[in-house]
This record gives structure tokens, C-alpha cells and sequence, in this order.
């Protein structure tokens, strides 16, 4: 059975379902994953402590949903397309089952170096198709990954690992960014100069740049991976086991690790990403965003992945070798669905229409829009010059602490405006108050955006600070999520 909204109508029937019977609406969508053993409970929340749990007791793995249930119906059919930095470099295309290997294979090799269920390991790699095997490798032995965006400096790399306490890094030699060589790995030892709880870095070989090894500690990813079984058994979690952990710069200036847990950012991303990009089998969707945010973990990896899609990563910048390279790659690729930033269409919008002009973009269906709120002439831009007047732009609005798009028009289904990120999706149920707590009713209303039921994919905590979380999501409005 789909959980696909096909009409207008079919979204506020499903959003009304949504509303009034929550236990039976991600009941039934839960129900199309694979569980080691259902759930007792959809949910069970209480947003003063805070305390949510969904689809409480469930027990599953979010890569057997991701890996196994695909094999067999799709194992041929290319999981990750990958596009280097330089588009002289040959592209790699990795279907279900060599991916099912690959993260197999560094799972096992991961456990041979000493990492444990629990234990946290920090991702600090470029846009490779290996650091999507890393974030699963992780998730598929109970290891909770925190993937750092591989610009950050070596001081916010060492706050971030000293704060979950990190067992593990994994890196590459160096990161290719336009026309520049960056090297990751100095950043990595410069960090741990000033930590003590990492034990093992494996190091993949990407730039080919010199880097000093140390002896006991760094390893090689080839050598790592080398005579090690493309065979490994799922670790089984509950549903509330942390699945990762992301930071964002908090307000103090220590970084803010947001958890988010197993069950309910699986079903909700698959959910979100189905629905929102209206993607069919056979689609090549392409997220522009770097695996370091969230909107690389939830609509690069874990979201396409789970709905069975092709998702294109793209390791470069979209303005080498010239201002053209987005289109190129979605000409190349045959892109369906594109997903980016509006400072990207604002930074190609500078060079005028000419570096589009080559491109045909025919096989764009869907364009979306993430990140921050996208201004009209942007949005006018994008839809008559990239999509060419016929692709709905879906502008989602969503955060890190979300987990997944709360607000966005369901592509083909709702009807747009610019600049507006329309409706909410099913489950999503939000609320305008004044600054004294009272919901204000109405379209012409200003005040605070609120949400007053949990969603799937809603934080769990603040890593190691739960009273962090409850002061900066849950007090100001009791009883509701603000979103400030």
C-alpha cells in the first residue's frame, strides 16, 4: 500500500487523519518497515519534561530497511550516483547490493577495531560515497555517528568530540573543493591534541596528499577493510536508541549536540521524502547539501535510501569549473528532482541566465528549495530559468532539531506562492502564539510558531545536557515545541 498523497484532497483527508487519530496514522505507515518486533505504543510524550518516545519498545535496524528489504527487488539498481569534485574524474555509481557490501564489509571492520553498540564515532570526511557507508556502518552495528562538516576548524572538531566523548574518527587524507586541496587530516590531529577519548582513526585515501600516520592509532581505510567479511548481522535496536548525534552552534557557544533516535526519524524521513519530492521508481534525485547538515543526513542518505531511490551526491561547488556545473550534472545524470540552497540560486543567479543556456533540463520534474527562507525574486528566478516554468518548487521549511520537513507544498499537489513554505505536512500540528502563550486563530495573525503534538523524527534530548534541550525547546511556551 502506498503512504503516497496524490491530490489536494487526498492531503487534507490524510493531514484531518493525521490530526485526529495520530496512533493509527503512523501506525499504518510504520507498519510498510521492517520490525524485529512491533511496537507496544505508536507514541508516549509529555512536552513539559520533555519526554517523547515513538512506536515505544519497537525493535528494528534502520539499515535492514535500507539494505535487505531492497536487495532482492533492486539490488541491481543504483543506490548512490557520485560526482566528483573535478568532472574529468570518473563518476561512481554504487547499486543496492555493492552497498549492502560496502557497509557490510566496514561494519565488521569497524567492530574489529574496538567499536562497540553505544559507543559514539565522529564522521569528518568530504563528499565521497564513503561517508555515507561510515554513517550506516555505524548505524548497523548500534554506534551513533556524529558527522562534522568537513570545513569546520580543528577547535569546533575537538569541542564536538570531547562533548559525545568519541571513541573514533573517521577521515580522509585531504578534501578537493573546487580548486582547492584541503588537508583534513591535520585538521584531525590538531584536534585530537587536545581530546583523549578517541582510540582509532581510519583514514581514507582521497587526495593523495602526504599525512603523518600515528603508529597504534590511525589506520588506513583500505587496510582496515582488507580480507574483512562483506558479511554482518544487524545489531537490533529499540526504537529509542540514539541514531545519531549532530551539533549545532548553540547560543553559549558550546556546540549543541541534537539526538535524534531509530524509529521515528526512519519512518518519518521515508515519510517526508516520498511525499514531498513525489518520487517515483526509475527518478534520479539529486540533494546538493553536504552530509555535514542535516539536510544531508535526512534527504541524501537516510530518506532516498529508504523509499529504494537513486540519490546523487555531488562532492564539488556549483561554481567550478564555471557557474554551469549544476546543470551540467543534472543534464549528465538526468536529474528528476533537484534540492538546494537558496544562496546557491542566489550565488548562480549573479552570473545571469547565459551559463543555463547550453542545458536542456528537460528531465527535471520537481525543484526544491532548503535551508532558510527563499525571497521572491529568487524563487521567480528558479522557476522560470531552472525549471523552466513547469517544475513545482517545493520550499520546505524544516530544522536540525525537526529531523525532518515540517512545512513544505507537496509536489504537483499543493499550490504554491513564492517566498511561502504553505502547509504542513500530515502529523504536523502547529500553532501561532502571542508572547503570553495564547493560540492565535486566523490567517492575518503574527507571533510565535509553535508545535503542539510531537512528529516522528522530533528531538529526543540534548546530548549529556537534557535541561539544555527542555530550556531552549519546551520552556518557553508550556505544553508546546517552539520553534524560535
Amino acid at each position: 500500500m502506498s503512504n503516497k498523497i496524490q491530490t489536494l484532497s487526498g492531503y487534507i483527508h490524510e493531514y484531518q487523519k493525521s490530526v485526529q487519530d495520530p496512533d493509527n496514522f503512523w501506525g499504518r505507515i510504520a507498519d510498510s518497515f521492517y520490525w524485529h518486533k512491533k511496537w507496544d505504543q505508536v507514541v508516549d510524550w509529555n512536552f513539559e519534561k520533555p519526554d517523547v518516545k515513538w512506536f515505544v519498545n519497537g525493535k528494528l535496524n534502520i539499515t535492514e530497511n535500507l539494505l535487505e528489504k531492497h536487495l532482492f527487488l533492486l539490488g541491481d539498481k543504483p543506490a548512490i550516483i557520485w560526482e566528483p569534485n573535478d568532472p574529468e574524474e570518473a563518476v561512481r555509481t554504487i547499486t543496492y547490493r555493492e552497498l549492502y557490501e560496502m557497509v557490510c564489509q566496514f561494519a565488521n571492520a569497524m567492530k574489529a577495531q574496538g567499536v562497540e553498540k553505544g559507543d559514539r564515532v565522529i564522521i569528518y570526511m568530504p563528499m565521497v560515497p564513503e561517508a555515507a557507508v561510515a554513517m550506516l556502518a555505524c548505524a548497523r552495528i548500534g554506534a551513533v555517528h556524529s558527522v562534522v562538516f568537513a570545513g569546520f576548524s580543528a577547535k569546533s572538531l575537538a569541542d564536538r568530540i570531547e562533548d559525545c566523548e568519541a571513541k573514533m574518527v573517521l577521515t580522509s587524507d585531504g578534501n578537493f573543493r573546487g580548486e582547492k586541496k584541503i588537508a583534513v587530516k591535520n585538521v584531525v590531529d590538531e584536534a585530537l591534541e587536545n581530546t583523549n577519548s578517541v582510540e582509532k582513526v581510519i583514514v581514507l585515501k582521497r587526495t593523495g596528499q602526504e599525512v603523518t600516520m600515528k603508529n597504534g592509532r590511525d589506520i588506513w581505510w583500505s587496510d582496515a577493510i582488507e580480507g574483512v567479511s562483506k558479511e554482518n548481522k544487524a545489531e537490533v535496536m529499540d526504537s529509542e536508541d540514539m541514531l545519531f548525534i549532530l551539533y549545532t552552534s548553540g547560543s553559549t557557544g558550546k556546540p549543541k549536540g541534537v539526538v535524534h533516535t531509530c524509529g521515528g526519524y526512519m519512518v518519518y524521513t521515508t515519510y517526508s521524502f516520498q511525499n514531498v519530492f513525489q518520487y517515483n521508481s526509475g527518478d534520479v534525485y539529486w540533494c546538493t547539501a553536504d552530509i555535514g547538515w542535516i539536510t544531508g543526513h535526512s534527504y541524501i542518505v537516510y530518506g532516498p535510501l529508504l523509499a529504494g531511490a537513486t540519490t546523487l551526491m555531488f562532492e564539488g561547488v556549483p561554481t567550478y569549473p564555471n557557474p554551469g556545473r549544476f546543470w551540467d550534472i543534472c543534464d549528465k545524470h538526468q536529474v528528476n528532482q533537484f534540492y538546494t540552497a537558496p544562496t546557491a540560486i542566489r550565488a548562480l543567479q549573479v552570473f545571469g541566465t547565459e551559463p543555463l543556456e547550453p542545458y536542456k533540463l528537460d528531465s527535471l520534474k520537481v525543484i526544491g528549495s532548503v535551508g532558510e527562507p527563499i525571497n521572491e525574486e529568487a524563487w521567480h528566478w528558479y522557476h522560470d530559468h531552472v525549471g523552466k516554468g513547469r517544475c513545482p518548487i517545493v520550499d520546505t521549511w524544516w530544522q536540525t532539531e525537526t529531523g525532518g520537513i515540517m512545512v513544505s507544498p507537496i509536489a504537483g499537489v499543493t499550490p504554491t506562492k513564492p517566498s511561502y513554505a504553505t502547509l504542513p505536512l500530515p502529523g504536523v500540528q502547529l500553532a501561532i502564539l502571542d508572547n503570553e502563550g495564547k493560540e492565535l486563530k486566523g490567517n492575518s495573525v503574527e507571533g510565535n510558531l509553535c508545535v503542539k503534538f510531537p512528529w516522528p523524527s522530533i528531538l529526543r534530548t540534548t546530548y549529556g545536557d537534557h535541561e539544555r534541550c527542555r530550556q531552549t525547546y519546551f520552556s518557553s511556551f508550556k505544553g508546546y515545541y517552539f520553534t524560535g
